[in-house]
Formats: C-alpha cells, sequence, structure tokens
C-alpha cells in the first residue's frame, strides 16, 4: 500500500471534497430527500467552502482534533492551489481545502472509524 502521509494537501484535498461529498449525498437520501433540485441544494449546506471553513474552525476550537489531525488540514489549507476561490474569500477556501485535506487523509489511511465520528459530528453541527 502507497503511505498516503507523504501525499501533498492538494492531493488529499481531491480525494477527500469526493469522500465527505458521498457522506452528506447518503445522508440526504436517507432522510427522505429524493428530488434531485432539493438535494443539490441542500448539500451546499454542507459541502460549500464557507459551511466547512466554519465547521473546521468548530472542531479546532473544540480541540476535537488529534495533533496528526490538526497538521494534515494545515498541510491543506497551506497548500498553493492553481484554482481560486468562487463565491468565497481566499481564507475560507483555503481553511475548506484544509477540511477536506483531513478527510481524504482519514480515508486513504483507512480510518474510517474516525472519519465517520468526524462526518457525524459535522452533519450534526451544519444542521443548526
Amino acid at each position: 500500500m502507497k503511505d498516503y502521509r507523504q501525499l501533498n494537501g492538494l492531493a488529499l484535498a481531491y480525494v477527500g471534497d469526493a469522500i465527505y461529498e458521498i457522506y452528506i449525498r447518503q445522508h440526504l437520501v436517507a432522510t427522505g430527500q429524493a428530488r434531485p433540485s432539493q438535494l443539490h441544494r441542500l448539500a451546499t449546506h454542507y459541502v460549500s467552502a464557507k459551511a466547512q471553513a466554519m465547521l473546521i474552525q468548530k472542531m479546532l476550537d473544540e480541540k476535537m482534533l488529534t495533533e496528526e489531525e490538526e497538521d494534515f488540514y494545515r498541510r491543506g489549507r497551506n497548500s498553493k492551489s492553481q484554482t481560486s476561490a468562487k463565491n468565497t474569500d481566499i481564507k475560507t477556501y483555503r481553511m475548506s481545502t484544509g477540511f477536506e485535506a483531513l478527510m481524504g487523509y482519514l480515508h486513504l489511511t483507512e480510518q474510517k472509524e474516525r472519519l465517520e465520528e468526524l462526518i457525524e459530528w459535522c452533519i450534526q453541527h451544519a444542521e443548526v
């Protein structure tokens, strides 16, 4: 198996973006949402850069992350992306990239229980 801990933050974020979106879509369908337009609108409440930045900031404030998890968040946050932020400022965009990098790291290193614990927390806190 590849040592995913060596991946750069943007590669981790690339995977994390997809993984987090799958969990959110699964959650929305499980709650009885079925209309595609409504699903898309509801999903953005969880997966937008603004939502992800808010969630990661809450996690950091509540000291939920291990030192290693914070390192992978920072690796993603500090990555220099070739794409620019759409509909948000650069700080929010970078924080959301860090959030996605953390999700990607947890998925690729097969820490499924921890990944699901954090995603469940995110779902609960994004719904408030």
